[in-house]
């Protein structure tokens, strides 16, 4: 169970083996179904970690390089970002604002190759003194947009290519989502109850988990192993104000 910030809950549902009976015949994987698995699992980090860190007062701040400057190599395409990121933290420090969050993706264009970057970013600066400050090609500017998901569809985006899934990186300061390794046991006969009807038991799951409100159930076959898990995604409902 991932807990993303104070709005998200994240659970994987997954079967424990008894250690009598074993699992099924374990498989190797293909290429491919690794492959897969590896970008599910990246992608799945990064939205837990976007959710657990921005809100709806954070921007996404895309940055792309004139023909001047567009470096040669990815090795210093990263200097150079780093770079401005400097430099907004000592803007930042001036202005008495908080240290800087961020969340990078740098990616090649299809046709060309060209480097450019999507950076999930601190708020609170204006975006034309961030334009300057990078001052290495055209910038563009969006404020967070959430839904009941979080930052999911931005998150698939960003990764759209299997390549960028290796290719994101963030700032050292980032909260991690809070993790608990195990709830409670949940019986095989629950667990085949929910994957069929997944979202038509939102009385039990969220019976389970007071204080969120079920947003999705999704069950998918582990290709490994063969086995039935569940993704459960929650937001947490909103507190009634007292009068």
């Amino acid at each position: 169970m991932h807990k993303c910030g104070e709005t998200y809950l994240d659970v994987d549902v997954y079967p424990v083996y008894d250690k009598q009976r074993g699992r099924g015949p374990k498989r190797n994987p293909t290429s491919e179904v690794q492959k897969s698995l590896n970008e599910r699992n990246s992608r799945k980090k990064l939205v837990r970690l976007l959710n657990t860190n921005f809100t709806r007062r954070d921007i996404r701040f895309d940055l792309t390089y004139s023909d001047e400057f567009l470096p040669e190599t990815p090795k210093k395409a990263l200097r150079i970002v780093q770079n401005f990121f400097r430099r907004i933290k000592r803007r930042r420090q001036k202005y008495g604002l908080s240290e800087l969050r961020y969340v990078m993706v740098t990616e090649y264009g299809e046709e060309h190759g060209r480097i450019h970057h999507h950076v999930i970013m601190s708020g609170g600066m204006d975006i034309t003194e961030l334009a300057e400050l990078w001052g290495m090609g055209y910038t563009t500017a969006k404020p967070l947009q959430f839904d009941d998901y979080g930052l999911v569809d931005l998150a698939t985006y960003l990764t759209k290519s299997s390549a960028l899934t290796k290719l994101w990186s963030c700032s050292r300061n980032l909260e991690r989502p809070e993790v608990k390794s195990r709830d409670g046991k949940i019986s095989a006969h629950r667990v085949q109850e929910w994957a069929l009807s997944g979202n038509d038991n939102r009385i039990q799951i969220e019976a389970r988990y007071p204080g969120y409100r079920l947003v999705d159930c999704s069950p998918y076959i582990n290709d490994v192993n063969g086995g039935v898990y569940l993704a459960i995604h929650l937001v947490r409902t909103p507190q009634k104000k007292k009068c």
